[in-house]
């Protein structure tokens, strides 16, 4: 496949990216954000409102559920705009990556690394996509089974709803309750896809750099070789500059687009897995049990993954930076440079020590250390809240 047919972003995820008003500088942008403001500014109003209601209430189940599923269309609301405040940095990011696939068919390797991570990237994104639809199936599978397991919800107006909401209207007849389960449908399908496709764009970006400092590594190792055959006359000491200082301000800019989402995302996330995991025990051994399982379990995992996806990121390019100085450190470049280049590459040796990385609100890195902490945390305010359920 040409580089021209290929690019890192797959085409799904473009094609969501454009509905939600994240894609910069189209025509349609500014109407597709009204529609998503409107539509989750109604929903969460009214999922607010059964919140309060039902706060003083005996079944702090159904409480920790609405409160999960609140906070997890909250979390996508301030993602978005986010998303939307930073379309500027969104827009450079597009345009680097543009100049990368230019720039990579000076040489059959970089061609061929930029194009699997472009694969790779394609696969996850389908994947994240895949497995938040599933979710989203099995958790109204799970309420519409709570609904026919029970006698008492024959009455339309007790029946439970997919969505924890507070409507303005009484539901007192059938194709009432029809229509409203289908719009609430609906409406997580739109939010599962919005939530699977901020988490696949930088799983994306991730990737791509990635690629690009494979390129700069193998740069570094051929460029130097005894073996004349590897050298490609393209790569001279300015490139190898260039390319670096490329790859730090693409890394910069991914920290600038993501970093106040994965701050928000920690608080939420770490409440919204623990009112999961608390409906999940609480669950076992009650009638209900299963169809709470089979709504709530995979919800939980997806959660939990989410959490994961930023963490591995973080860890993943900060370890990949890290491959830049080991692959200038082992080249042949103090035998074969001249003192002036010599002290280039050195200047490349030490800019490396200094890690690529993106943080959380520009307080703590992102890394696997702390998703072992959300994980820790959650499990201790779920046993809170047993020993005082």
């Amino acid at each position: 496949m040409g580089n021209m047919e290929m690019s890192t972003v797959s085409r799904v995820v473009k094609i969501g990216l454009c509905a939600c008003g994240i894609w910069p500088y189209l025509p349609s942008t500014v109407l597709f954000r009204l529609f998503w403001i409107v539509m989750l500014g109604t929903a969460q109003y009214f999922q607010y409102q059964y919140i309060a209601v039902h706060f003083s209430t005996d079944n702090f189940s159904d409480l920790m559920d609405g409160v999960s599923s609140s906070m997890a269309y909250s979390l996508l609301f301030i993602k978005l705009s986010i998303l939307w405040a930073n379309q500027r940095t969104f827009s450079n990011i597009l345009q680097m990556m543009a100049m990368d696939w230019k720039n990579c068919v000076s040489t059959d390797c970089s061609l061929r690394i930029t194009t699997n991570k472009a694969k790779l990237s394609h696969r996850f994104s389908n994947w994240i996509i895949g497995l938040q639809l599933t979710a989203i199936v099995l958790y109204s599978c799970g309420v519409l089974a709570v609904n026919t397991g029970d006698v008492q919800r024959m009455n339309v107006s007790a029946r439970e709803h997919i969505l924890k909401m507070k409507l303005p209207f009484q539901i007192d007849t059938s194709p009432i309750y029809m229509l409203v389960t289908i719009l609430e449908f609906l409406h997580l399908v739109m939010c599962g896809c919005g939530i699977s496709l901020v988490n696949s764009l930088i799983v994306t970006l991730i990737l791509h750099i990635s690629g690009q400092i494979d390129i700069l590594c193998d740069w570094l190792l051929n460029v130097f070789s005894k073996d004349m055959t590897h050298i490609v006359d393209e790569i001279t000491m300015k490139t190898l500059i260039i390319k670096h200082q490329q790859i730090i301000m693409f890394s910069e800019n991914i920290e600038n687009l993501y970093t106040y989402i994965t701050l928000i995302l920690f608080v939420s996330d770490t409440l919204i897995i623990c009112c999961l995991g608390f409906i999940i025990v609480t669950s076992i051994g009650t009638p209900d049990g299963p169809a709470i399982l089979v709504r709530s379990v995979l919800f939980y995992v997806v959660i939990n993954l989410e959490a994961f996806i930023y963490c591995f990121a973080g860890e993943y390019l900060t370890a990949k930076s890290q491959m830049i100085g080991n692959a200038a450190y082992d080249s042949l470049w103090y035998d074969i440079c001249t003192i002036k280049k010599s002290r280039i590459i050195l200047f490349i040796i030490l800019r490396s020590q200094r890690r690529l990385t993106i943080t959380i609100g520009k307080i703590m890195d992102l890394s696997l250390e702390r998703f072992t902490s959300v994980v820790k945390a959650s499990a201790s305010y779920i046993s809170v809240l047993l020993a005082m359920y």
